[in-house]
């Protein structure tokens, strides 16, 4: 076997797998605009129907849902002149800002107390709920379907009736009733706690004669396709857990699906962003059927997640409640096992796109959290990981690059074979391996470290990727963002050229400093004997440079940090080497 060429083989998986994931994997281009999505077209049913109930006769029909997507304006509004097109009742707690509309009772206003839009603390606060009208309508909202659709329920257009409650904050909630002027009457109580769990509870009181069948609901709608990251590694879109199972769907996905209906016992469904989350929770002891539907109209895209609770039937002098969770926020992992705990919540934590190294990813997300709350700064934090990580893989690290350094010794003596059996690959293979068995060298160790980086890598990159913890967070310098790629450029001579030259031409100070540790570690390596793999892999530290400009500021300073304790101990190992110590 030949040790350079399966090193060189390691290295180039590694390179394979990167470039692959980052560039040759890109999301699917979207459908072109159609008139009618695939769900109008096969008779699927829309986003304003929801799954089959039975009427009170027994007979089957498809009730239609309040609060779906109505038509879009052909000019959005700005969201402040959509937001005043209703009476409004407040929500004010530590973590979101909003109001609830009373017409619709809908909570279609919200945004992030503790999240900006940029580093900058004076810059607006993440809007993530929008009411109907705005550039970006996105919404919750809760109610019930008739199974007679002769029934007056409240809808979209419905007035409440403030009942108690100024503004809705952790300690006092707010109550709205609706009455049908028919006998029902509708009551609704929302709370919420310090952080982004919504209650909703409803209520339905039967003051007529007759006996009423209704079936609770709740919805996110959302209109247009949301800017999304684009990356292969990262699930933004509706997605959700049902009967103990992770469901994801793209927005493509949707588009061409139309429809997706899952029943489920607990869970939760919702739509995820990068960072941000709104999510319905359903009773965890009750059957309930989701759906993930999409559909266009007017040259929009209609999304939306809802879930039809089983029928309750109100006799004439009783009444009849149901209720539902609802988070809209930040993604925290905390918070997301809080709740999971507190709740009842089912895999709640799978909101956030751990990944395949899910064993490595989370473990390195709650160190990291250790270590910053140790150090108070999550670059300093990052280091100190790398520290952990090398001490962790120190006796395999050390064997292997004793067997490197044992292999660059052995060079001259290569190349005499070669020299001597160039002709004779089958004779010069025999001679190679007789020589490494002779000088107790394992050709096979030296690429351990590389694959063993590998799982490591990735998973360091996910926990820098997608989780909240990492965004704006700082490190020293000019690196205000550890989630974000090093802003430097020395193709504008870091600053001093005002143009804005394309990504490809991005490469900051924090990647070319991992370029130089990784040109100086292969440097320690024994060089491949063939002339053509030599050049090549003096051509990876280049590769790698440009490839990993564009990638979060704080994995690359972890790259460089790790080969510098790499030079650091093959340094040291290959003096022991040379000493004959080793």
């Amino acid at each position: 076997m030949n040790d350079q060429r399966n090193l060189f083989l390691a290295i180039a998986v590694s390179v394979a797998i990167m470039i692959g994931w980052q560039y040759f994997l890109p999301p699917a281009p979207p459908p072109p605009p159609a008139q009618q999505s695939a769900a109008q077209a096969d008779g699927r049913p829309s986003p304003s129907t929801a799954p089959a109930a039975p009427s009170s006769g027994g007979t089957a029909m498809a009730p239609q849902v309040p609060g779906a997507p109505g038509p879009v304006a052909a000019t959005a509004a700005s969201r402040s002149a959509a937001l005043g097109k209703s009476g409004r009742v407040a929500i004010k707690t530590p973590a979101v800002h909003g109001s609830i509309a009373l017409t619709g009772a809908r909570i279609d206003d919200l945004t992030l107390v503790r999240y900006r839009e940029t580093p900058d603390g004076a810059s607006p606060e993440i809007n993530l709920l929008s009411p109907a009208g705005s550039p970006e309508p996105y919404w919750a909202e809760f109610g019930w379907v008739p199974a007679d659709s002769s029934v007056k329920v409240p809808g979209t257009d419905s007035v409440w009736t403030l009942q108690s409650g100024g503004e809705l904050t952790p300690a006092t909630p707010v109550v709205l009733t609706w009455d049908n002027g028919e006998g029902l009457r509708f009551v609704r109580t929302y709370s919420v706690d310090a952080d982004y769990m919504f209650t909703i509870g409803q209520r339905v009181e039967n003051h007529g004669a007759a006996p009423v069948t209704l079936h609770p609901f709740a919805l996110l709608a959302r209109t247009g396709t949301p800017k999304v990251e684009g990356m292969y590694i990262l699930h933004e879109g509706p997605l959700g857990v049902f009967d103990g199972t992770l469901k994801e769907l793209k927005y493509d996905d949707l588009k061409k699906e139309g429809t997706a209906r899952l029943k489920t016992t607990g869970g939760w469904a919702g739509i995820t962003d990068k960072y941000w989350l709104a999510a319905l929770v359903p009773p965890g002891k009750t059957e309930v059927t989701g759906r993930f539907v999409h559909q266009r109209l007017d040259n929009a895209d209609r999304f939306q997640v809802d879930y039809l609770a089983s029928a309750r039937v109100v006799e004439p002098g009783k009444s009849a409640e149901a209720g539902f969770h609802l988070f809209a926020g930040a993604k925290q992992v905390s918070l997301l096992d809080g709740y999971s705990e507190k709740l009842g919540i089912d895999r709640f934590d799978l909101a956030i796109d751990f990944g395949w190294f899910y064993f490595l990813t989370k473990p390195f997300f709650y160190l990291l959290q250790i270590l910053h709350t140790s150090l108070g700064n999550m670059g300093l934090a990052i280091l100190a990981l790398t520290v952990l990580l090398k001490l962790a893989m120190f006796p395999l690290a050390n064997k292997s690059y004793v067997a490197m350094s044992k292999m660059k010794k052995l060079q001259p003596q290569v190349q005499a074979l070669q020299a001597r059996f160039g002709d004779d690959k089958v004779r010069l293979q025999q001679e190679m391996m007789a020589l490494y068995k002779a000088e107790k060298v394992n050709p096979v160790s030296g690429c351990l470290p590389i694959l063993i980086q590998i799982p490591v890598f990735f998973a360091l990159y996910k926990v820098l990727f997608v989780t909240i913890e990492m965004r704006h967070a700082p490190f020293y310098g000019w690196i205000s963002d550890l989630s974000a790629q090093d802003p430097t450029n020395i193709f504008t001579l870091f600053g001093l050229i005002p143009w804005t030259p394309p990504s490809i031409m991005h490469l900051g100070i924090w990647p070319l400093i991992m370029g130089l540790t990784m040109y100086l570690q292969q440097k320690l390596n024994p060089q491949p004997t063939d002339p053509v793999q030599a050049k090549m892999m003096q051509f990876l530290p280049v590769v790698f440079t440009f490839l990993l400009a564009n990638f979060a500021s704080g994995l690359v300073i972890y790259w460089a940090w790790s080969n510098t304790l790499s030079i650091l101990q093959q340094w040291v190992i290959m003096r022991k080497v040379e000493e004959g110590k080793s």
